[in-house]
């Protein structure tokens, strides 16, 4: 799977799930029980999906909580691998 091409969870919240109902950050976050601020960082990339926030979500806008939370590892994986780690290989023959 190229995790290069997926979309920030943060910005799918946002584009698939908010403005579709036309709602406001704050309206938003006020549905999903949680701080303007936590929301306004989610969708602006600041701050990933928790597993508590997996169940707001898919409490209030569908999918599962599955479903939130892999995007959320996906999402830290392309991070990581564009960070280019370096490891020395160490293999039992």
């Amino acid at each position: 799977m190229n995790l290069k091409n997926l979309p920030r969870p943060g910005l799918v919240v946002l584009q698939e799930c908010i403005e579709p109902l036309g709602l406001s950050i704050t309206a938003a976050a006020t549905a999903l029980g949680v701080t303007r601020n936590t929301l306004s960082e989610l969708v602006n990339g600041k701050r990933g999906i928790s597993p508590e926030m997996a169940v707001r979500l898919a409490k209030a806008f569908g999918g599962t909580e599955d479903g939130w939370l892999v995007q959320q590892a996906h999402d830290e994986l392309a991070q990581v691998r564009r960070d280019q780690i370096n490891v020395r290989c160490l293999r039992v023959a």
